[in-house]
């Protein structure tokens, strides 16, 4: 049976008076008590069926896959799948507060991923995610819902303060190498890193050239995470595709060419409908 939802998901939700100067300053924010616990309690059953039905990794023996699979279990455009994953996707106040935090009149659908961390899976490295999206522009974040409580023994998110204005490590892909060389090369900047529990309802938001990582799930549960990527809705496709960006392309935004806008059924506008 389908949950009965709160309003919530689509009200309007009052940021703190300081979460676009900190979120435009770091790179970064969290949002607390973003959407209510039961909204989260309702849909995650659905979403964690769904994750099940769909992940090809978990499978395979844990000393077989890759820095990625060992990090996390990994389903993207879920939404199209799971009405738990549409809800969190659709929600308009998720979706007004990143176009504010953006500084955008309107956001659209890049990406969404269902994140789950099994109990003793591995750190997510040190990354930047903009390294895999052909987009002519930074005004793109990724918000990150948790589907339970999440203390720091789960891995919740790291961030390091400001360094989405740093250009060093933009061209690594999550890995064991960018994990070591982002993480001297930040250490060296003196970047701080930011790293904070997560109530059940609170999200982060982040810019897509922010560096962040994950730490180990220490606990005997899964780490359960939804997470949704906007963008500004006159971003284009960038004019020419690198290698390790077609991917993204082909499966975020079928039929949009290089220079369009993409706006077809996949990416469909989050804000205002």
């Amino acid at each position: 049976m389908r949950p009965t939802l709160s309003a919530d998901l689509h009200t309007p939700y009052h940021l703190p008076p300081t979460a676009v100067e900190d979120f435009r300053r770091d790179g970064f924010v969290r949002v607390p008590r973003a959407l209510e616990p039961a909204d989260l309690e309702g849909l995650e059953p659905d979403i964690t069926d769904k994750v099940r039905r769909y992940d090809t990794t978990s499978d395979v023996p844990f000393e077989e896959r890759d820095t990625l699979q060992k990090a996390f279990l990994q389903v993207g455009n879920l939404w199209r799948g799971s009405q738990g994953a549409r809800d969190i996707v659709f929600s308009q106040r998720l979706a007004r507060i990143a176009a504010e935090l953006l500084g955008a009149d309107s956001v659209r659908l890049f990406a969404d991923q269902a994140l789950y961390k099994e109990p003793g899976g591995a750190i997510t490295p040190w990354h930047a995610d903009q390294y895999y999206w052909p987009l002519d522009t930074d005004r793109v974040c990724t918000v990150w819902v948790p589907l339970q409580e999440t203390p720091l023994e789960m891995g919740p998110l790291s961030f390091a303060r400001g360094s989405h204005r740093y250009e060093f490590g933009r061209d690594l892909p999550i890995s064991e190498e960018s994990e070591g060389l982002l993480r001297e090369e930040l250490d060296r900047m003196q970047f701080e890193t930011v790293q904070e529990p997560f109530a059940l309802g609170d999200v982060s938001f982040h810019l897509g050239w922010t560096f962040h990582r994950a730490g180990q799930n220490q606990s005997d549960i899964p780490r359960r995470v939804m997470t949704v990527v906007y963008m500004d809705s006159e971003t284009r496709v960038t004019p020419q595709i690198a290698e390790h960006e077609q991917a993204q392309l082909d499966i975020l935004m079928p039929g949009t060419r290089p220079g369009e806008r993409p706006d077809g059924p996949a990416n469909p506008l989050l804000h205002p409908l």
